[in-house]
């Protein structure tokens, strides 16, 4: 099983250990690690990328309890230094961060969020509507957001039966597996690009600005 310091952890460098590596018919390499840094593809947020020593990780993906990276070079067994891309990571981490701003304004207005897709360009928080809902607008949204970033709210994080939740302030607590900023004000300046009631449904579309 490999352990996720991406968890509690925000560091960007650390040593590791290789504990297996695969060759592929891609010509890439299936690598396994003591522990990583690197957050894999799911929950709606993209992999990290990086570096394992001197070759590069390509994508990290989860399978079973074990965290897989590609590389396009192989690794020898044993220790080593992890790398990960700082100027991606900061983009998927605020993108991720700004879902759960949303999820939060949107309970505001009795929609409670099921699923969120937290890829840049393709940001969207999905609600479904709870025993009473308010008609709620991409102004709205976007004024309940920028008032939790401009707060500049502390993030909070603690284990709850074997789930790891997150929070910023006093907002609600998710269970959450993915990376988040250490205040709100990191999120900066979130658009709502679309909001549209389908089917019962709330889909709200955003972007986070550039850095």
């Amino acid at each position: 099983m490999t352990e996720k310091r991406y968890f509690f952890s925000d560091a960007l460098e650390a040593e590791s250990s290789v504990t297996g590596c695969t060759p592929q018919e891609d010509g890439r390499y299936r690598v396994t690690l003591s522990a990583t840094l690197f957050h894999p593809q799911g929950g709606g947020q993209p992999s990290d990328k990086g570096t394992i020593g001197q070759a590069n990780m390509l994508q990290a993906v989860q399978e079973a309890k074990e965290i897989i990276h590609i590389t396009d070079a192989p690794l020898d067994i044993g220790p080593v230094t992890l790398k990960v891309d700082g100027n991606l990571r900061q983009l998927h981490t605020r993108y991720h961060s700004a879902g759960h701003l949303i999820a939060v304004a949107g309970e505001k207005y009795g929609w409670q969020g099921i699923k969120g897709d937290h890829r840049p360009g393709e940001g969207r928080i999905v609600f479904e509507p709870g025993q009473q809902t308010i008609a709620v607008t991409a102004e709205d949204f976007a004024r309940q957001v920028a008032d939790l970033v401009s707060q500049a709210l502390p993030r909070h994080q603690r284990e709850e039966e074997s789930r790891r939740m997150i929070t910023w302030g006093d907002l609600p607590a998710y269970a959450c597996g993915g990376t988040h900023v250490s205040q709100t004000s990191e999120v900066g300046e979130v658009l709502i690009t679309r909001v549209r009631e389908k089917k019962g449904q709330l889909s709200v579309q955003y972007e986070v600005s550039k850095a």
